[in-house]
């Protein structure tokens, strides 16, 4: 086990600002090797998080949370505030299930002011908290830090729009990893830039204000010259964005040099109005192999400190997917991809690299990538719009009134629907049945093999018209490698003393709680869902109505669950049959192993046998 002589130190932010200024870097330095030990362990979002060290070191010894509020947009580089903030020594159960999340958890730390896992909401969520606080008369700020992906997303530039004109005290830290808002400067403009950001320039504004204070008119002195300054800077530089919005600019700057980053947060703290802080920082900062592949190494497993290896993985249903598409559009010119900031994660790497004027990545903005693929449909092409299940969530209008309205041949591949493990309860795709089943005009598909998924996206592109969404999971394949895709649904094991149904990944679970009972002497009815709309649902009505007793096993919510809704279908034919319904219920799940989350939301085969027999015989 290392030894991080400062870093072994630091127990609360108190002990960040007591620290000397001069052991900064070195505490960074040791924050960045105690995250590489670590999440090469656990696995993690670690590219993000080691380039945003000198971010939140600068935050906890400028500011003092949690009086001041810290909020980080999705939480993909708040290690190092979670290393900062008390949870150093439970960093070994990062990701597991009972330890600490990947992300921000109000429950689990006082520093920790709003959960954190999905995009361009932080800005928002910390105006929001500044509002309150003028409004109680509450002396303490508000911060706010937000990557430049994030700023791809629509909803960012709605908070900032109205933050700019708020004139509340918000301090926005832009973690800029280079992607792409940077602002087109010249050699002048840098330099002018590097001048600004100097703590020596930053110090000597401070005196000459102090001194022009002391004098009678001393107010409209500094007044005129600030106005003049503006005046200067804004004909030699083009305005950024944030100052068209309102904001107050610092920057671009140095984001992982920590003198620099504390200077600049002091002067954002004392000007007390909508101020940015645009830092440029160096994603997978201080571990080679992510400061060479940082993509690789956002989120990525348990891995090999020294040469940097993950072990293999084989395939997945979003490597499968991947290989689909690029047969699918070898073939048809009409075929493309639309994602929102996800092309490695939903495997369409090899599909850009092989038809890129075909591949449509819009940044975080899911609504936009809905409507836009209803565009691409209405105008003769096939779109193919992959999105994860927690995602797709903010595309719930586009799809209802873009794709669903005007019957758009839309293919919907909606990537880690169900359970998705150490991620939790932000990423957990356990909505999507819901409410894509509320849809009407839209069909919902779910395979539950790879042979599957292929006989879906062909029978989806090629052999139906209107808006398809096809839902599978994340990783690989169960015990089911079979195809009944030919089916809205199979009856896969006959039976006579209670039908179970289920459709997906879980039903391997399905059928090894079958084994389980028919042990103990239960003949189990196995009805295996395709399509989760009504052309399967007399498959299941009928297997009900002979034996009597149906459950049905799911991995999502219990409200809009395809078991209320065939529950209510039994119901209105005034069938006598005894039901189970059997999911998460209404409850968000944590982060952990799957198989851990099966048990502990009881779904696994153990618990439904068990069920089964305690509720249904």
């Amino acid at each position: 086990m290392r030894v991080y002589p400062h870093l072994e130190k630091i127990d609360s932010p108190s002990d960040v600002k007591a620290l000397d200024m001069d052991a900064m870097p070195t505490l960074c330095m040791e924050i960045r090797e105690f995250l590489i030990e670590n999440v090469s362990k656990t696995g993690g979002h670690l590219a993000s998080s080691l380039g945003a060290v000198e971010i939140c070191a600068g935050i906890h010894r400028v500011f003092s949370a949690p009086k001041d509020s810290v909020v980080f947009d999705v939480g993909h580089q708040a290690y190092a505030h979670k290393i900062l903030t008390g949870r150093r020594e439970a960093f070994s159960s990062l990701r597991s299930f009972n330890g600490i999340s990947g992300f921000l958890r109000p429950n689990e730390s006082e520093y920790d002011s709003c959960i954190s896992g999905h995009a361009s909401n932080s800005i928002s969520v910390a105006l929001g908290m500044a509002r309150a606080k003028r409004v109680k008369g509450e002396d303490s700020s508000t911060v706010c830090v937000i990557g430049d992906g994030a700023l791809t997303g629509g909803m960012a530039y709605e908070a900032l729009n109205d933050a700019g004109e708020s004139g509340e005290s918000l301090v926005v830290v832009v973690n800029d990893n280079d992607m792409s808002i940077d602002r087109s400067v010249g050699a002048l403009a840098k330099r002018l830039s590097k001048i600004r950001i100097k703590p020596r320039y930053l110090r000597a504004k401070d005196r000459v204000k102090a001194v022009l204070r002391r004098l009678p008119c001393g107010m409209r002195l500094i007044g005129f010259a600030s106005a003049v300054k503006y005046r200067i800077r804004t004909t030699l530089l083009k305005e950024s964005i944030f100052e068209i919005m309102g904001f107050r600019y610092l920057g671009p700057a140095d984001g992982n040099d920590i003198s620099t980053v504390c200077s600049l947060l002091e002067e954002a703290k004392k000007l007390a109005c909508p101020v940015v802080v645009h830092l440029k920082t160096v994603k997978g900062k201080g571990y080679y192999h992510s400061e060479q592949s940082p993509v690789d190494y956002h989120g990525v497993s348990a891995f090999d400190p020294v040469t940097g290896e993950t072990g293999s993985g084989g395939k997945t249903f979003s490597s499968v997917f991947g290989e689909i598409m690029c047969r699918a559009a070898e073939n048809d010119t009409s075929i493309c991809a639309v994602t929102a900031a996800m092309e490695t994660g939903t495997g369409l790497g090899g599909f850009v690299e092989r038809f890129p004027e075909r591949f449509f990545d819009v940044g975080i903005a899911e609504g936009h990538a809905a409507a836009m693929s209803a565009g691409l449909a209405l105008n003769g092409m096939k779109p193919v719009c992959a999105i994860y299940s927690t995602f797709l969530q903010r595309a719930y209008d586009q799809l209802i009134h873009d794709i669903a309205m005007n019957e758009a041949h839309v293919v919907l591949a909606v990537d880690r629907a169900g359970l998705v493990g150490p991620d939790g309860q932000t990423h957990h795709g356990v909505f999507d049945v819901p409410y894509l089943l509320s849809i009407p005009k839209l069909e919902v598909w779910a395979p539950a093999s790879f042979e599957e998924l292929k006989t879906a996206f062909e029978e989806a592109l090629y052999r139906r018209e209107g808006p398809i969404a096809i839902r599978y999971p994340r990783g690989g394949e169960g015990i089911y490698t079979e195809d009944s895709f030919d089916r809205t649904a199979a009856v896969l094991k006959e039976g006579k003393d209670v039908t179970l149904a289920s459709y997906g990944i879980m039903i391997n679970e399905a059928i090894k709680a079958c084994s389980l009972l028919s042990e103990k002497g239960v003949s189990v009815e196995l009805v295996k869902l395709n399509c989760l709309t009504d052309q399967s649902w007399s498959v299941v009505l009928e297997s009900a109505e002979r034996t009597g007793r149906l459950a049905v096993l799911e991995d999502c919510v219990l409200h809009g669950s395809l078991g209320e809704v065939i529950a209510a279908k039994l119901c209105g034919r005034g069938a006598n049959v005894k039901m189970l319904l059997m999911n998460i219920e209404q409850n968000f799940v944590p982060e952990g192993k799957v198989d851990e989350l099966y048990k502990y939301c009881k779904i696994d085969a153990d618990s439904v046998s068990e069920r089964i027999m305690r509720n249904l015989l």
